[in-house]
């Protein structure tokens, strides 16, 4: 009965997870390998299309700039909040905005964006009106491929101190004492325990943190209202179809290779974090 009774609470999540991820993953994939015919293998030929190339290599070139700035800062915060008492107020309201602000994103972070340094927005108004600075000189930026770069920082950073900050916590004091007792310094500490120890759960935050900006799409959408400059609006672009032709194949194809690079990336973040788990125990 005790058996029973696990397995029926897991039925309404077992439940959510087919109705709101297994099927609709099915589906949108499943599309990529039909026609008018039935099945197919042509559709695939899309994802070696030139336009689709330059959208993947496009989304891996924003998704590893903010993932690998989003970790270097977030690992440095993390490095300070552990210096902080952890019941004290300080590292509490810092854990606090971490988790909120990590969440934070799509619609709402564009428009926050747009109204302080949109073409109009508060700070870009300030500054070309009170300094003579224009931001915009070189282009309108926020609105193009380079500007999702800011937005997605503002919510990798927070991502990066949740998920690395159990790490550098982990850290025990006996283990610095133990190489200064053996006549080790600061440089053979970290050189021999600290960074051998944090280094898979620091690798591992900065998949989670590629994967999170490789699938963002919403932030994207908002921004940038012309073009395709990524996957997960060349998606979108394939669904919608402004003239008329959209295309369900293309989007599950697209959809298909989304999935893919997605699968790489979370299977060495299991392995590197389930490596990094042995030394929070």
């Amino acid at each position: 009965m005790k058996r029973l009774a696990s397995v029926i609470g897991l039925v309404p999540f077992t439940a959510y997870i087919l109705l709101f991820l297994a099927v609709p993953t099915v589906l949108a994939v499943s599309s990529g390998f039909t026609d008018a015919g039935g099945f197919t293998l042509a559709n695939l030929q899309v994802l070696a299309a030139p336009a689709t190339l330059g959208a993947f290599g496009a989304s891996v070139r924003v998704s590893g700039i903010t993932a690998v700035v989003g970790a270097v800062v977030g690992a440095i915060l993390c490095w300070a909040l552990a210096a902080l008492p952890e019941r004290g107020p300080l590292r509490r309201v810092i854990d606090a905005a971490s988790s909120v602000l990590a969440q934070f994103g799509g619609v709402m972070l564009a428009f926050a964006f747009v109204a302080t340094i949109g073409i109009q927005g508060l700070v870009t108004v300030g500054l070309r009106e009170r300094l003579g600075i224009d931001i915009y000189a070189e282009g309108v930026w926020l609105y193009e491929l380079p500007g999702l770069i800011l937005p997605y920082l503002y919510f990798q950073v927070p991502l990066m101190v949740i998920t690395f900050l159990p790490a550098v916590v982990a850290l025990k004091p006996g283990w610095a004492e133990a190489v200064a007792t053996l006549g080790g310094g600061s440089l053979t500490y970290w050189g021999r325990v600290g960074l051998p120890v944090l280094a898979p759960a620091f690798f591992g935050s900065l998949l989670l943190l590629f994967a999170n900006a490789f699938s963002s799409y919403a932030t994207a959408a908002a921004l940038i209202s012309q073009g395709s400059q990524i996957v997960p609006l060349q998606i979108r672009a394939a669904l919608i179809g402004e003239t008329g032709g959209s295309n369900s194949a293309t989007a599950g194809v697209l959809a298909l290779g989304m999935i893919l690079v997605m699968t790489v990336v979370m299977l060495a973040y299991s392995r590197l974090m389930a490596r990094a788990g042995r030394w929070q125990r």
